[in-house]
């Protein structure tokens, strides 16, 4: 049983790789919001909107995948011209299909967020989480 001590493995790198094994298994095409402006994140800025951008993580679309614990980098085409792409896991908001739009997001962590915002924010206390039976 964990304690509060153990550190566990993020469980968002995994949900990512399901959701994009459950949609290629379905013929769909696997798609990843990402924060286009948290700190190491390397996309073609001029696909970035409102500090976003939708990338195509099908295998029709993208050459050397790979999706780790800690990032997701590919190369792929963008206006004809192969690009290399950085993503650390917390970057990504969501992972979906473009179809149906199924998936799943997630909130976004201290370390994914732009500069200005983690300079803003001050530290949070450890609190336990508080939890109520709804009915």
């Amino acid at each position: 049983m964990a304690t509060e001590e153990t550190l566990l493995n993020s469980h968002r790198p995994y949900l990512i790789r399901a959701i994009h094994e459950w949609a290629i298994d379905n013929h769909l095409t696997p798609q990843l919001l990402v924060n286009a402006e948290a700190e190491d994140v390397d996309v073609p800025a001029e696909f970035v909107e409102d500090g976003q951008i939708v990338l195509n993580i099908s295998p029709q679309a993208v050459d050397d995948l790979e999706m780790g614990n800690e990032f997701i980098s590919f190369s792929a085409r963008f206006r004809g011209v192969f690009r290399s792409v950085f993503v650390p896991v917390d970057a990504v908001m969501a992972v979906f299909d473009r179809e149906s739009r199924q998936g799943m997001s997630f909130p976004q962590t201290p370390a994914a967020e732009g500069e200005d915002a983690k300079a803003a924010k001050q530290p949070e206390q450890h609190r336990k989480p508080n939890l109520k039976l709804v009915e």
